[in-house]
């Protein structure tokens, strides 16, 4: 099972990466494309060509999660295993990635966005970028983890419970988006972020990546795991499939309409 098209990569002469997700409609990626996104990562960070990632999408927005429909048309529990894995997998590739990853965003960050995002060194937003877990309306849970790296506690809490959205102004005076530009600009002004990191010495920024990890106030990976387990029960109790039924039925977030 692979999803190769829809997460391509190159890396320039300075050493800067560039991954780039682009699964048409909405870049909802399924189980395939999560564990390609995280094999990609880990690849490049073995690279010792390579300084820095920056990840960034084509298309409509940045990403909108899991493919629901690919959950859906599994009458049992694979695709979600595969989707909780899958997801779990590419999230600890950006944290565990060796060098740094500077995430671009725009448009839609829903759900799984905020996995990669939350677990991002750097963010660079574009000014119509907006933020958001919209997992209640799909009967799920998970990536609180990484919302609470972008957002206050108490505002993850408020944006978790109403499927509310926050938007790159309002990331960039809580501090987690390092600058917010015109759409047009915002790949320009990631690269120039990554090439800015990508003159430093390789070993000292490797070294420093590491360092950052090391002193983190939790570990993310236990806690987004410890989340997926509450997906699990809502999925074995029949409440997940009920909400689900009733997905395609209103738009519920910007990636719908």
């Amino acid at each position: 099972m692979t999803d190769e098209k829809s997460v391509t990569w190159g890396v320039d002469a300075r050493g800067i990466a560039e991954v780039v997700v682009d699964r048409p409609p909405v870049n909802a990626l399924p189980v395939a494309g999560w564990y390609r996104l995280a094999e990609v990562l880990e690849q490049l960070g073995r690279d010792p060509a390579v300084r820095v990632v920056v990840l960034r999408a084509e298309g409509r927005g940045f990403n909108a999660g899991v493919d629901i429909k690919e959950i859906q048309a599994d009458a049992g529990f694979t695709a979600l295993i595969g989707a909780n894995r899958g997801c779990f997998a590419a999230f600890a590739a950006v944290y565990d990635c060796a060098v740094p990853v500077v995430a671009a965003v725009h448009g839609f960050c829903l759900g799984g966005g905020i996995g990669l995002v939350g677990n991002a060194d750097i963010v660079v937003a574009a000014d119509d970028a907006v933020f958001g877990l919209p997992e209640v309306d799909r009967g799920a849970l998970g990536a609180a983890t990484h919302l609470s790296r972008l957002v206050p506690l108490h505002r993850a809490r408020a944006m978790m419970y109403t499927s509310a959205t926050a938007t790159a102004a309002e990331l960039h005076g809580y501090g987690s988006v390092l600058d917010v530009v015109p759409a047009e600009r915002l790949r320009g002004r990631a690269l120039e972020v990554a090439a800015g990191i990508a003159a430093k010495n390789p070993v000292v920024i490797r070294a420093a990546k590491e360092a950052f990890a090391g002193i983190d106030l939790w570990d993310v990976k236990r806690s987004y795991r410890y989340e997926q387990g509450f997906t699990f029960e809502l999925n074995l109790s029949g409440v997940a499939d009920r909400v689900r039924d009733g997905f395609g039925a209103r738009p519920t977030t910007e990636a719908e309409r």
